[in-house]
Protein backbone atom coordinates (compact mmCIF):
# COMPACT_ATOMS: atom_id res chain seq x y z
CA UNK A 1 0.00 0.00 0.00
CA UNK A 2 1.26 3.73 -0.81
CA UNK A 3 2.23 5.90 1.49
CA UNK A 4 0.66 9.40 2.50
CA UNK A 5 2.62 12.67 2.86
CA UNK A 6 1.59 15.40 4.77
CA UNK A 7 3.52 18.05 4.56
CA UNK A 8 3.13 21.41 7.64
CA UNK A 9 4.52 24.30 5.99
CA UNK A 10 5.25 26.87 9.40
CA UNK A 11 7.03 29.87 7.07
CA UNK A 12 6.43 31.67 4.00
CA UNK A 13 8.23 34.68 2.88
CA UNK A 14 10.17 35.20 6.21
CA UNK A 15 12.11 31.99 5.80
CA UNK A 16 12.14 31.57 2.08
CA UNK A 17 14.08 28.47 1.61
CA UNK A 18 12.34 26.56 4.50
CA UNK A 19 9.15 27.28 2.24
CA UNK A 20 10.16 26.79 -0.83
CA UNK A 21 11.48 23.13 -0.29
CA UNK A 22 8.13 22.52 1.18
CA UNK A 23 6.43 23.03 -1.82
CA UNK A 24 9.23 21.28 -3.82
CA UNK A 25 8.80 18.56 -2.05
CA UNK A 26 5.20 18.53 -2.17
CA UNK A 27 5.26 19.00 -5.90
CA UNK A 28 7.64 16.03 -6.38
CA UNK A 29 5.38 13.82 -4.53
CA UNK A 30 2.90 14.36 -6.33
CA UNK A 31 4.63 14.05 -9.30
CA UNK A 32 5.73 11.22 -8.09
CA UNK A 33 2.14 9.55 -7.93
CA UNK A 34 2.38 10.04 -3.68
CA UNK A 35 -1.01 11.25 -2.57
CA UNK A 36 -0.11 14.43 -0.58
CA UNK A 37 -1.96 16.89 1.84
CA UNK A 38 -0.05 19.95 2.27
CA UNK A 39 -1.07 22.35 5.16
CA UNK A 40 -0.80 25.79 5.75
CA UNK A 41 -0.05 27.41 8.65
CA UNK A 42 1.77 30.88 9.87
CA UNK A 43 2.59 33.49 7.22
CA UNK A 44 2.81 30.88 4.46
CA UNK A 45 -1.04 30.77 4.36
CA UNK A 46 -0.52 33.98 2.25
CA UNK A 47 0.03 31.59 -0.87
CA UNK A 48 -3.42 30.24 -0.69
CA UNK A 49 -4.73 33.51 -1.97
CA UNK A 50 -4.74 34.54 -5.82
CA UNK A 51 -1.53 36.14 -7.06
CA UNK A 52 0.57 35.84 -3.38
CA UNK A 53 2.77 33.26 -4.88
CA UNK A 54 3.91 34.95 -7.60
CA UNK A 55 5.26 37.89 -5.18
CA UNK A 56 7.57 34.99 -3.81
CA UNK A 57 11.17 34.98 -5.21
CA UNK A 58 13.65 32.69 -4.26
CA UNK A 59 16.85 32.59 -6.71
CA UNK A 60 17.91 29.00 -8.10
CA UNK A 61 13.90 27.53 -6.65
CA UNK A 62 10.88 26.94 -8.91
CA UNK A 63 8.55 29.61 -8.83
CA UNK A 64 6.21 29.18 -6.47
CA UNK A 65 2.74 29.03 -8.69
CA UNK A 66 4.28 26.44 -10.57
CA UNK A 67 4.76 24.34 -7.41
CA UNK A 68 1.07 24.65 -5.69
CA UNK A 69 -0.44 24.43 -10.24
CA UNK A 70 1.88 21.06 -10.06
CA UNK A 71 0.18 19.75 -6.29
CA UNK A 72 -3.23 20.86 -7.61
CA UNK A 73 -2.87 19.51 -11.15
CA UNK A 74 -1.78 15.94 -9.05
CA UNK A 75 -4.56 15.65 -6.85
CA UNK A 76 -2.86 17.41 -4.12
CA UNK A 77 -4.76 18.79 -1.18
CA UNK A 78 -3.72 22.37 0.18
CA UNK A 79 -5.22 23.27 3.38
CA UNK A 80 -4.96 26.64 5.37
CA UNK A 81 -4.99 26.42 9.10
CA UNK A 82 -8.25 27.99 10.68
CA UNK A 83 -6.30 29.89 13.39
CA UNK A 84 -4.02 30.95 11.10
CA UNK A 85 -6.60 32.01 8.39
CA UNK A 86 -8.49 34.04 10.82
CA UNK A 87 -5.96 35.45 12.69
CA UNK A 88 -4.97 37.01 9.12
CA UNK A 89 -8.99 37.96 7.81
CA UNK A 90 -9.04 35.32 5.60
CA UNK A 91 -11.89 33.55 4.47
CA UNK A 92 -13.12 30.22 2.47
CA UNK A 93 -14.04 32.47 -0.44
CA UNK A 94 -10.36 34.46 -0.64
CA UNK A 95 -8.85 31.44 -1.31
CA UNK A 96 -7.57 29.91 -4.32
CA UNK A 97 -9.70 26.86 -5.94
CA UNK A 98 -8.80 23.46 -4.42
CA UNK A 99 -7.86 25.61 -1.55
CA UNK A 100 -9.68 24.92 1.84
CA UNK A 101 -9.62 25.65 5.78
CA UNK A 102 -9.30 23.34 8.46
CA UNK A 103 -8.28 22.86 11.91
CA UNK A 104 -6.26 20.40 14.26
CA UNK A 105 -8.31 18.13 14.41
CA UNK A 106 -8.49 17.35 10.65
CA UNK A 107 -4.39 17.55 10.52
CA UNK A 108 -4.58 15.03 13.47
CA UNK A 109 -6.86 12.62 11.72
CA UNK A 110 -4.36 12.55 8.35
CA UNK A 111 -0.97 12.35 10.43
CA UNK A 112 -1.72 9.35 12.80
CA UNK A 113 -2.89 6.45 10.08
CA UNK A 114 0.05 3.96 10.02
CA UNK A 115 0.22 4.46 6.05
CA UNK A 116 1.63 8.02 6.72
CA UNK A 117 4.52 10.06 6.83
CA UNK A 118 4.16 13.80 8.07
CA UNK A 119 6.88 16.43 7.46
CA UNK A 120 6.94 19.38 9.24
CA UNK A 121 9.27 22.81 7.62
Amino acid sequence: MAKKLVIKVTAGADAPERCSQAFTVAAVAVASGVEVSLWLTGESVWFALPGRAAEFELPHAAPLPELIDGIRAGGGAITVCTQCAARRDIEQKDLIEGAGIAGAQLFVSEIMPDDVQALVY
